[in-house]
């Protein structure tokens, strides 16, 4: 950017025929906001009272600690209250950009409405399955100690699923309906300055990501003071507070099916749009990005929001309860064998930890100011800059409260130091998470070396991008891999070395210290969403500037923003599948204590050389590579469609291209969302039935052989597998997607002949083929991940 950009010297617009979208229906309000709209303010100021008054009154039967998280998650909705205000009260430009915009938002509504539908449906036929099985299991010796029936034990579980399916939700649709109203407020920010349209995205995804984390700690919360107070935990003959956390996993499971399935039909709306308008738009027909003649453009712009920020949201909540819920599970087995008097600050320690993060990540968030510093020396500052800048206030403070939080919750009389191993084990997760992210800024940022050696290749042409773009996928498994690895080592030595032994003397702390580890990781969390959530708004920003037609100078304030975005949300996929290599393996580790309390016997190891258990194994990565396939194949298919529609409104209505002729918009965006929520069905239901299927077969076949723990260890190795090819595969396709996508951008600079040239032609089409990698597969595979985890461990009486 130069100084006019900065400063916002665009001189007048453009004098030019202009087309835009009229796609405007019946504002859709959805039902819970239409009841709550139409309540009297103050009966509802009373009910919200009666609610946070029955809320901390349960906190405050069970522990100090919980009010205290409930305090900080009721502050944090406080503050995204603030910043929703502050940014809805900035200016959304002209009127052809709010007109934009209303298309935008009304496309992403009707999309996330349809879906959600698709989903709940599912979800409730789900829950029924899950109630029929847990009817008819076996209760495990604490549960019946604790007059816990089977029938109790089943509805808890589904309700669990049921709410964490919602909240998981409303977490989605929460940042879809931030993004559609910023996106406009940043564009017209961009006609002033880009500071302020970099602090307008930025605050619009900070609003998001407090609801996000917020929701998912305040519903594990309230959750566990529920089921304490109800069950009167550690009262004579109830439940043990250590075998509490076991009922909250339905909640982690309801999170993971939503956030796929979200991942799942967002990414292919958003990509097949995507590649349908770049294929005929920039490649065929040679008109801009974005550009208002392009019959697919609205619904590219509708997939931002529905792929990457609604989806985001979803996955991101999921990410947290998932951890939160492993932790407090193996803190409590931890505290039991360690015979701890009092286990509680073990069990909520994660709660704690992401409270904090509220805080933390907030005065990240504000640290972002719509003016520069006096002093600044040079004309512009560089957007990642001020990003980074702002994560690092976030991770040093994150640093400080970890260490208080440890102290607070983790010291014991019976080891003093172990407060100081367990410190150390989450400053060894937020070292591993800040690695995640510089490592892949380092391959999918255009300042560096592996995306510009990228954009080089396509001076020789298609196939050698696509070769150079395959070759830095691969190669960039190789970094985070041996960070997950030295992380997973050095906190679980940690662990076992801070002085917790057992009744029989051995160290015991050294699962729980990678538990901590991940949740160090994940400390940060709210903020590395808000990096998240920048990256669609300010995509969105600059589509709404290119079909408003405003002057270049705007565009390029844009284009800046929007390639800082492509490498935040690159960023921010890295880390949440180092966050989900982390969490897979807690919950692999409670999957086990599982199946160990239901078959009353031991379950430490797994033998691979089993013939039946090594089948598992090559199962689970199969499963990896097909549901990969899966995902990107209902992309192409889609694509193929919008390609077709494209064409066809170009060869029909001819005055296209002179502006004579309006584009038909909403054919694309009816295409794409009746297309994406047919695919996503398959490659889902493929996540949720193959472990349940083998691990019931397996068990069939175990009972028949004499080997009464076939089904559950088979179904073990197909976790083991499948998290490893997992997340190597993830990896490969986020980066090599990120890579090819900005190694484009950064030839529309201006670089190897910019746009319209042969080399931009072959840029494009990496780019192309890099969006299903990125958006659709990639992402929906680190939830895949989490998800077989957290339905092996709810199915476990399925294999036994």
């Amino acid at each position: 950017m130069d100084e006019d950009m900065e400063n916002g010297n665009l001189g007048p617009y453009q004098e030019r025929p202009r087309v835009f979208p009229n796609m405007r229906t019946k504002p859709y309000t959805p039902l819970i906001f239409w009841i709550f709209m139409r309540v009297n303010a103050r009966v509802l100021a009373v009910l919200l009272l009666l609610v946070l008054g029955a809320v901390f009154y349960v906190g405050a039967s069970t522990s100090p600690i919980v009010v205290f998280v409930f305090s900080i998650c009721i502050m944090g909705f406080f503050f995204s209250v603030y910043l929703t205000k502050w940014v809805l009260a900035k200016d959304e430009g002209p009127p052809e950009m709010s007109q934009i915009s209303d298309a935008i938002r009304d496309g992403a509504e009707g999309f996330l409405r349809t879906q959600y539908g698709t989903i709940s449906k599912m979800a409730a036929l789900l829950a029924l399955i899950i109630l029929s099985i847990y009817l008819f299991r076996t209760s495990t010796p604490q549960q019946e100690s604790s007059g816990l029936g089977r029938s109790a034990s089943a509805f808890i579980t589904v309700a669990a699923f049921l709410l964490g399916a919602l909240c998981s939700g409303i977490a989605g649709y929460v940042g879809m309906w931030i993004s559609v109203r910023a996106n406009v407020r940043v564009s017209s920010a961009a006609r002033r300055t880009a500071r302020e349209a970099l602090q307008i995205a930025v605050r619009a995804g900070g609003i998001s990501a407090m609801v996000v984390v917020g929701m998912a700690v305040l519903g594990v919360a309230v959750l566990y003071a529920t089921f304490y107070v109800w069950f009167g935990v550690d009262s004579p003959g109830s439940m043990k507070v250590v075998d509490l956390p076991l009922l909250l996993v339905g909640y982690g499971f309801g999170a993971s099916f939503v956030a796929l399935f979200a991942q799942l039909g967002g990414g292919i709306y958003t990509k097949a749009a995507d590649v349908g308008a770049d294929l005929v738009g920039k490649v065929e027909q040679g008109i801009p990005e974005d550009d208002p003649r392009n019959p697919a453009v609205i619904a590219d712009l509708v997939g931002d929001n529905v792929g990457d920020c609604a989806a985001r949201g979803a996955d991101l909540f999921e990410s947290i309860a998932a951890e939160i819920i492993s932790a407090m599970i193996l803190g409590g087995t931890m505290a039991q064998h360690c015979k701890i008097e009092d286990p509680s600050g073990f069990i909520l320690f994660p709660l704690v930890v992401h409270s904090f993060d509220l805080v933390v990540s907030s005065v990240g968030i504000l640290s972002i100011r719509g003016t520069r510093e006096a002093g600044s020396k040079l004309p512009v500052e560089d957007p990642m800059e001020i990003l980074q800048k702002g994560y690092s206030v976030t991770i040093i403070l994150a640093v400080v409260t970890f260490g208080v939080s440890t102290r607070w919750l983790l010291y014991t009389e019976q080891a003093p130091s172990a407060w100081l191993n367990f410190a150390l084990c989450g400053l060894v997760g937020i070292i591993t998470a800040y690695a995640f992210v510089w490592i892949t800024k380092y391959y999918t940022d255009y300042k560096h070396e592996p995306v510009r050696a990228l954009a080089l290749s396509c001076a020789t042409g298609h196939g050698t991008n696509i070769i150079a773009g395959v070759s830095l996928g691969l190669e960039s498994t190789a970094l985070p891999v041996l960070v997950i690895s030295l992380a997973i080592i050095s906190a679980y030595w940690l662990g076992q070395s801070c002085g917790l032994v057992d009744e029989t003397g051995n160290p015991t702390g050294g699962l729980f210290g990678t538990a901590v580890a991940t949740m160090g990781m994940l400390s940060t969390a709210a903020y590395v969403l808000t990096m998240d959530m920048f990256g669609p708004i300010a995509d969105n920003a600059g589509g709404i500037v290119e079909m408003g037609q405003q002057p270049e100078s705007v565009r390029e304030v844009t284009d800046v923003l929007d390639a800082v975005g492509n490498t935040t949300k690159a960023t921010t996929k890295g880390f949440a599948i180092g966050s989900a290599a982390l969490a897979s393996f807690l919950l692999f580790s409670a999957y086990m204590d599982e199946v160990a309390t239901f078959a009353h016997t031991s379950f430490k190891q797994v033998d691979i050389a089993i013939p039946e258990v090594f089948i598992g194994g090559l199962l689970g990565s199969m499963l990896i590579f097909l549901f990969s396939a899966w995902a990107c194949a209902a992309v192409g298919k889609t694509a193929q469609e919008v390609v077709n529609e494209v064409r066809r409104q170009f060869i029909e209505r001819p005055g296209i291209m002179e502006y004579k002729e309006k584009p038909d918009y909403g054919r694309c965006v009816s295409i794409v969302a009746s297309a994406s929520l047919q695919e996503m069905i398959k490659p889902g239901a493929l996540a949720i039935v193959s472990p349940i299927v083998i691990g019931f077969l397996f068990r069939i076949l175990g009972h028949v052989t004499g080997q009464p723990l076939l089904g559950a260890k088979v179904v073990a190795s197909l976790l083991m597998f499948a998290t490893v090819s997992g997340i190597l595969m993830a990896l490969f396709l986020n980066t090599a997607g990120g890579a090819w996508d900005n190694a484009k951008k950064y030839i529309e600079t201006g670089a190897l002949g910019g746009k319209g040239s042969d080399c931009h032609k072959a840029a494009v089409t990496g780019d192309t083929v890099g969006d299903p990698f990125k958006d659709t597969a990639g992402p929906s595979l680190h939830v895949l991940i989490k998800m077989l985890a957290t339905i092996t461990l709810v199915m476990a009486p399925v294999f036994l």
